[in-house]
Order: C-alpha cells, then structure tokens, then sequence
C-alpha cells in the first residue's frame, strides 16, 4: 500500500468524529430499546404493599366496599 503525506484523508480529526459518532448513535438504539422496554405509566413504589394500593383506591371511592372485600380475600388466599 502507498502511502502519500497528502493523501486526502481525514487524519486523527476524522477517526475521533467517527468515533465520537458510532457512540452517540449506539447511546441512542440503546435509549430507544429501553424506552420501548419500560411499562407505559410507570411503576409503583418498591415496598408498598397490595393491600394499602386497594385500601387508598377503596377510599378514593373507586371501588366499593363489596369489592374491596372480594379483592382483599382474594389477595390473601394467594399469600
């Protein structure tokens, strides 16, 4: 291979550009997949317990209180 002092190439200014450019567009497939990954809305708190969701959604008047009680039996039988 020849090699000529002018040889119309980038130099090291071109190999930092393509690098710093081949980071960026990773960084950014890499945002892309998690933001598609993620559940819609959020999560809830870790350590809130189930029962305290239903009993602030009982008493937000959301669900009534035969329902309340359906849910609260159900979650205890799964325990």
């Amino acid at each position: 291979m020849m090699w000529w002092p002018d040889h119309g190439g980038w130099g090291w200014g071109g190999w930092l550009a393509m690098t710093l450019t081949m980071l960026a567009f990773w960084g950014l497939v890499a945002w892309v997949v998690v933001s598609l990954v993620r559940q819609p809305g959020g999560r809830r708190e870790p350590g809130r317990d189930t029962e305290e969701i239903l009993a602030e959604r009982f008493a937000r008047g959301e669900i009534d209180e035969d329902e309340f009680r359906q849910r609260r039996a159900a979650l205890r039988s799964h325990r």
